[in-house]
């Protein structure tokens, strides 16, 4: 497959993975969409690359919400932002602590927020949702409109979780970044090169052609015909296509299941 078709079917599958209901994370484009000038509460969900952070900061800062929520244990993800973190700013403790912490010192450092709600045990998308709603509950917080935030490979997943989970609250979703994968003679790389903490290239691809199995509604899937850990998820043909294809040039690049998400209900 020529690398213009390669870079193709990536964007198509992160277009459809890394939603963003929004057309910025500003009470402007809130209002414009839903009628709103803010939401109750934006959480922040562990998974993300660094850059998440700066999202969801400066979309507090501009007033969509009032309260900021991180959520994140240790998962998959949890090493690469430890690594990040710690080159870019070594002042902030890494070692043995959860994304939550990490993400929530860095933003304080950064934007010197304080009043920060955290979750420090999620391990998955699964219990980062059901781990956050408790905390909501925990914290007598009403919660009617939600910003999340996750990283763009995940932010489907998540939205899907939350219809599961929570279909009473207004999801809206803003992925902590977009950034088209663009073809450069006979390699690939990213528009934004100098994005904070941006996954390699084969990390990227991977993750994103992991969602796929995962968000499709069979029995191997995550859906309700499936595992039931989210609501149905309706993958259009052309990102099918997409996936099918980038399968047959890459047939080893699906990330296994995180077998912590078994012991979902």
């Amino acid at each position: 497959m020529k690398p213009e078709k390669i870079a193709e079917n990536i964007n198509t599958l992160a277009d459809f993975c890394g939603m963003r209901d929004l057309k910025a994370l500003t009470p402007d484009a809130l209002y414009q969409t839903y009628g709103i000038h803010k939401a109750d509460i934006l959480i922040l969900f562990g998974g993300s690359i660094p850059a998440g952070c700066d999202t969801a900061a400066l979309g507090i800062l501009s007033g969509v919400a009032d309260k900021l929520m991180i959520v994140g244990g240790e998962g998959h993800t949890t090493d690469s932002l430890r690594q990040k973190i710690h080159e870019k700013h070594p002042g902030i403790a890494v070692q043995n602590r959860s994304e939550a912490d990490i993400m929530r010192d860095y933003i304080t450092l950064q934007y010197g927020m304080q009043d920060i709600i955290l979750e420090r045990h999620s391990t998955n998308c699964g219990n980062n949702i059901t781990n956050a709603l408790a905390v909501l509950k925990e914290h007598h917080i009403h919660a009617g409109d939600m910003i999340i935030i996750q990283d763009a490979t995940m932010q489907r997943r998540m939205n899907a979780g939350f219809a599961r989970h929570a279909p009473n609250i207004h999801i809206i979703n803003y992925a902590a970044y977009s950034n088209r994968v663009i073809a450069d003679q006979e390699s690939l790389r990213f528009e934004h090169e100098d994005l904070w903490g941006m996954w390699d290239m084969d990390t990227y691809i991977t993750l994103l052609m992991g969602e796929i199995p995962r968000l499709r509604n069979t029995p191997d899937g995550y859906g309700p015909n499936g595992k039931n850990f989210i609501a149905e998820v309706v993958i259009p043909p052309a990102v099918s296509q997409a996936f099918e294809e980038l399968n047959a040039q890459y047939p080893s690049k699906i990330r296994p299941a995180n077998p912590r998400y078994a012991s979902l209900s």
